[in-house]
Order: C-alpha cells, then sequence, then structure tokens
C-alpha cells in the first residue's frame, strides 16, 4: 500500500497511482452524471399551495371579508344590552309557544264552560223559574267573565315562568356575540400563521430549484476532498437533501457512489449507488 509523500519543489501531496487513478475515475463520473442531472431539478415542476383557496374559496381574498374591527363594532362596541334584552323578552314571552299554550287553556276553559258549567247553571235556573229573569243574563256574564279571568291568571302565569327563560337567551346572545368576535380574530390569526408557513415553503422549494446545480456542484466538491478524507456534503448540498423524496434519492445515489467507488472502481459506484438511491427512499 502506497503513502503520500511531499514534494518539497512544488508543494503537491501525492498519493499512491492506483488511488489517483480511481480518484480521477470517480471525478469523471460525478463530472458526467452532473450534465446528465443539472436539468432535471426535482423541484422544477412544483406548482405553489394556495392558502387562501382552502380558507376562501375561489376568487376571494383577505380582502373580501370584513375586517376584525369591522367584526367588534358590530357585535361588541355598538351592542345595545337593553334593546337585546327587552328583544329576548319578547320573543320569550310572546312567542308561539306562549300564544299555542294560552289558546289550548282557552279551548279547555270554553269546553269546561260550554259542555259542564252553563248546563248545571240553566238547570239550576230552570228549576226556580229564573231562566226569563234578568238575574239569569247576570249570572251567565259572571260565569264567562270568570272563564276569562281564568285565561288572564294562566297568562300571566306562563308568561311569569318564562321570564328566566328570556334572562337566560339574553345571557346566551350577549356570549355569542362576544364568541363570534373571539372566533373570527382566531381563524385570522390561524389564517396569518398559515400563509407564512406556506409562502415560506413556495419560496424555499423555488430557491432550491434555482440552487439545484450548485447543489451538485457541491456533491463534486465533496468528491474532489474524497482522496484526502474529506468531510461529508453539507451547505446548500446538506438542505437541499431533505427538502425532498427526489432530492433525498439523488443525494443518496451519488453519496453511495462515491464510496462504491473508492471500494471497487466503476462497479463499485454503481452498486452504492444503488444503495444510495434505496437509503433516499427511507
Amino acid at each position: 500500500m502506497g503513502k503520500g509523500g511531499s514534494d518539497s519543489s512544488e508543494g503537491r501531496v501525492r498519493y499512491a497511482d492506483y488511488v489517483e487513478d480511481r480518484h480521477k475515475e470517480l471525478l469523471r463520473w460525478e463530472r458526467d452524471s452532473i450534465k446528465e442531472l443539472v436539468d432535471y431539478s426535482p423541484f422544477s415542476d412544483y406548482h405553489d399551495l394556495d392558502i387562501g383557496l382552502g380558507f376562501f374559496g375561489a376568487g376571494y381574498t383577505l380582502a373580501s371579508f370584513p375586517s376584525l374591527y369591522d367584526m367588534y363594532g358590530k357585535f361588541m362596541a355598538g351592542l345595545d344590552v337593553e334593546y337585546i334584552f327587552n328583544q329576548a323578552f319578547t320573543d320569550t314571552t310572546e312567542g308561539a309557544v306562549v300564544h299555542n299554550l294560552i289558546s289550548a287553556q282557552a279551548e279547555d276553559l270554553s269546553y269546561d264552560l260550554e259542555t259542564e258549567t252553563l248546563p248545571r247553571y240553566e238547570a239550576g235556573m230552570r228549576d226556580i223559574n229564573a231562566v226569563m229573569s234578568g238575574t239569569f243574563a247576570v249570572g251567565r256574564s259572571l260565569l264567562e267573565a270568570a272563564r276569562a279571568r281564568e285565561l288572564s291568571r294562566f297568562g300571566a302565569e306562563l308568561r311569569h315562568k318564562m321570564i328566566p327563560v328570556a334572562v337566560e337567551r339574553w345571557k346566551i346572545h350577549l356570549d355569542w356575540n362576544k364568541e363570534i368576535v373571539k372566533t373570527y380574530a382566531q381563524v385570522l390569526q390561524l389564517y396569518l400563521s398559515a400563509y407564512q408557513d406556506i409562502e415560506n415553503f413556495n419560496y424555499e422549494i423555488h430557491t432550491k430549484d434555482l440552487l439545484w446545480p450548485f447543489t451538485l456542484y457541491e456533491y463534486q466538491r465533496s468528491a474532489l476532498g474524497a482522496i484526502g478524507g474529506g468531510g461529508g456534503v453539507g451547505g446548500v448540498a446538506g438542505s437541499s437533501k431533505g427538502a425532498s423524496t427526489g432530492s433525498k434519492m439523488v443525494g443518496g445515489a451519488m453519496v453511495g457512489a462515491a464510496a462504491g467507488f473508492q471500494v471497487g472502481g466503476p462497479i463499485g459506484a454503481a452498486v452504492g449507488g444503488v444503495l444510495g438511491l434505496a437509503s433516499g427512499l427511507l
């Protein structure tokens, strides 16, 4: 096994002939590989991700929707608490449910009056021969007035029981307005955060596409230093290796080929390239 020596007249480091020959073959193979790959960037067919399409839909942007200040002004700053309470109270105590219950109670009272109370009253008045008297008409009016009072009492009690429901609806309305503004702010925050991440990712992919030739030449630089035990691939090449499956495959194939070439020449380079390509898929 040969060893390196120093030529003091020229200041060069030389290695055994077979090592230098293999290194030259590696550099030629590296050069030819770069020529084949330099025009086939794995990032060239990348299409920018559009975060606005996912948030707003086609044809819309952030400016198509109200600002956070507008939402706050609409739901919180200009909020009339008294008006909302009156609205909730009226909707609850004078709503369809209350009116339906009162109507049902009125029908029940009318049915009882017509089928039970008045027949008994008329029968009693006939027994005393007072059907044609003014007392009979007064008594009938009193019975009908009693029915109206009972219906009024029922309606008042029902509406009184609905007051806590109205207050609860009022509170829910206030909380709903507050939650709308809060949720709107969270959606805006999520959009801006996602927009920044997506834009950075798009710029990163386009940058790697532009730097693809330099990425390949970084591997060539590594191959130049391989004869002296130079370090692994870093810098631009290292940053692009983890970017996508395509760059991992290329990086793995070239590193594996370089290692295989040192061991077994072109055949070793081919085997190492295949193994490196497979490792890039993992």
